[in-house]
Formats: C-alpha cells, structure tokens, sequence
C-alpha cells in the first residue's frame, strides 16, 4: 500500500471519522447531515466527491445492495494514523520514530498505561 493512498485531507479524515465510529454503514444523506448539520446540493455534492475521493485510495468501501448507497470505512484508524505518523517522519526525521516517542515520553503526554503499553512493545 503506497503512502499517498494515506495521504488524507482534513475534509476526507472528517468523512473516515464518522465511519469509524458509526455502528453501521452510512448513507451519503447521513454523512453529509453529520458534517454539514444541513442538506443542500453543494453539501452532499462535497460529500460525494470526498467519497468518490476515499473509495479511489481504498479507504472507503460502497454497499450497492440499497437504493441509497451505503459506506463503511475500509482501513483501519489505527492503520491511517500509522501511515500518516511513517510519513511524517520521514519528512521530519528521515523515517525515525525515535523524535517522536522521546517528545511525547518527555512532555508526560502518556499515561503510566500507555507508557507501559509501549515498553512492552519495545520488548517484543
């Protein structure tokens, strides 16, 4: 999976993050209601094109079985914040992750879990 099929825009993380937490798959009307809070033409023409967007870097997938398409989330969040973190990083730290861990390790942004969580992880 290359790196620019990750590469999402702030609109399309919107659209991936009421996937994600959604019970079901969603209609585009649904979607666009929850970003929007209203139903327009050019809202839902900006959800379909987000959509249309998502399904081309695989991270959307279409339910055609309803009149009204419906649409879940096709990658994971965990998988999308990791591509985006490895790419990150090689912008900022030529691939390392190290920065990254040390400054969040140092700035006491994790818990005593997640600290551990991580430690045990290293291990492995």
């Amino acid at each position: 999976m290359t790196a620019a099929r990750y590469s999402i825009a702030d609109a399309e993380l919107k659209v991936l993050k009421l996937l994600w937490a959604a019970d079901e798959p969603l209609s585009v009307r649904e979607i666009t209601k929850a970003i929007y809070g209203q139903l327009n033409t050019s809202n839902i023409g900006t959800v379909h094109k987000l959509i249309q967007r998502l399904e081309k870097k695989s991270c959307v997938k279409r339910d055609r079985s309803r009149h009204a398409h419906r649409f879940s989330a096709k990658v994971s969040q965990v998988t999308v914040a990791g591509k985006q973190l490895e790419a990150l990083a090689k912008k900022v730290s030529d691939g390392s992750l190290a920065p990254f861990i040390s400054h969040l390790v140092q700035a006491k942004r994790l818990s005593k879990q997640e600290k551990a969580k991580i430690f045990r992880l290293l291990e492995e």
